[in-house]
This record gives C-alpha cells, sequence and structure tokens, in this order.
C-alpha cells in the first residue's frame, strides 16, 4: 500500500500501520461471517446464508471506510502536517461492532439448536 502522493508523512509508518490493521481486522470479519454461518446453516438454513450474506457486506464496508480513511488522514499529514481534517472512525468501528454481534447471533443459534 503505497501512499497516495508517493511521500511518507512520518518514519514509524503509523498511519500505513493502522490502515493494514484495519484490513487484516475486515479480512478477520469476513472469515468470522462465512464460518459462522456455515456452521449455522444446519440449524437456521437459508436464514444462517443470509446473514453470512450480511456479514461479509459488512466486512467489505470496513474495508472500504478504512481504505477511505487511509487517504483523507495521509493527505491531512502531508499537505496540513496535523490530522485537524479529520473525521473520528465511526463507520469502520459500528461495522465491526455490528459484525460481532451478528457472529456472536449465530453461534449462539449453533449452541443452542445442536
Amino acid at each position: 500500500m503505497s501512499p497516495p502522493s508517493g511521500r511518507v508523512f512520518d518514519t514509524g509508518l503509523q498511519a500505513e500501520r493502522t490502515a493494514l490493521a484495519w484490513r487484516r481486522t475486515a479480512l478477520a470479519m469476513a472469515v468470522g461471517a462465512v464460518g459462522a454461518g456455515r456452521l449455522a446453516v444446519p440449524v437456521l438454513g437459508v436464514l444462517a446464508l443470509l446473514a453470512a450474506v450480511v456479514g461479509l457486506a459488512q466486512a467489505a464496508l470496513v474495508a472500504v471506510a478504512a481504505r477511505r480513511r487511509y487517504r483523507v488522514v495521509h493527505e491531512s499529514l502531508t499537505t496540513r502536517g496535523d490530522l485537524t481534517g479529520v473525521r473520528q472512525a465511526g463507520v469502520p468501528i459500528a461495522a465491526l461492532a455490528c459484525s460481532g454481534v451478528l457472529i456472536g447471533v449465530l453461534a449462539l443459534a449453533f449452541v443452542v439448536g445442536s
């Protein structure tokens, strides 16, 4: 993942490492949604597949929002030198929380239905 403008703001690469962490989180969300959906199919049937698709959509939302946030953070750091133009990361955090609840409900349905 190279910076949009080609230059790095700092040698510690904090923004880049944060973007990679969100990318790993989105991937883990996708794997968790598919795994939980697969395990819950015998209990919930088509509803489990629908929940897995919703979980995948949430993971995609987190990945897209994190990528956009990285671009905004990088632009703000390289042009202004601070983060005054950057909003809070509400969308990825909310999607992560919803995905966790969804996976938890699927897991509970699997355990109770078994």
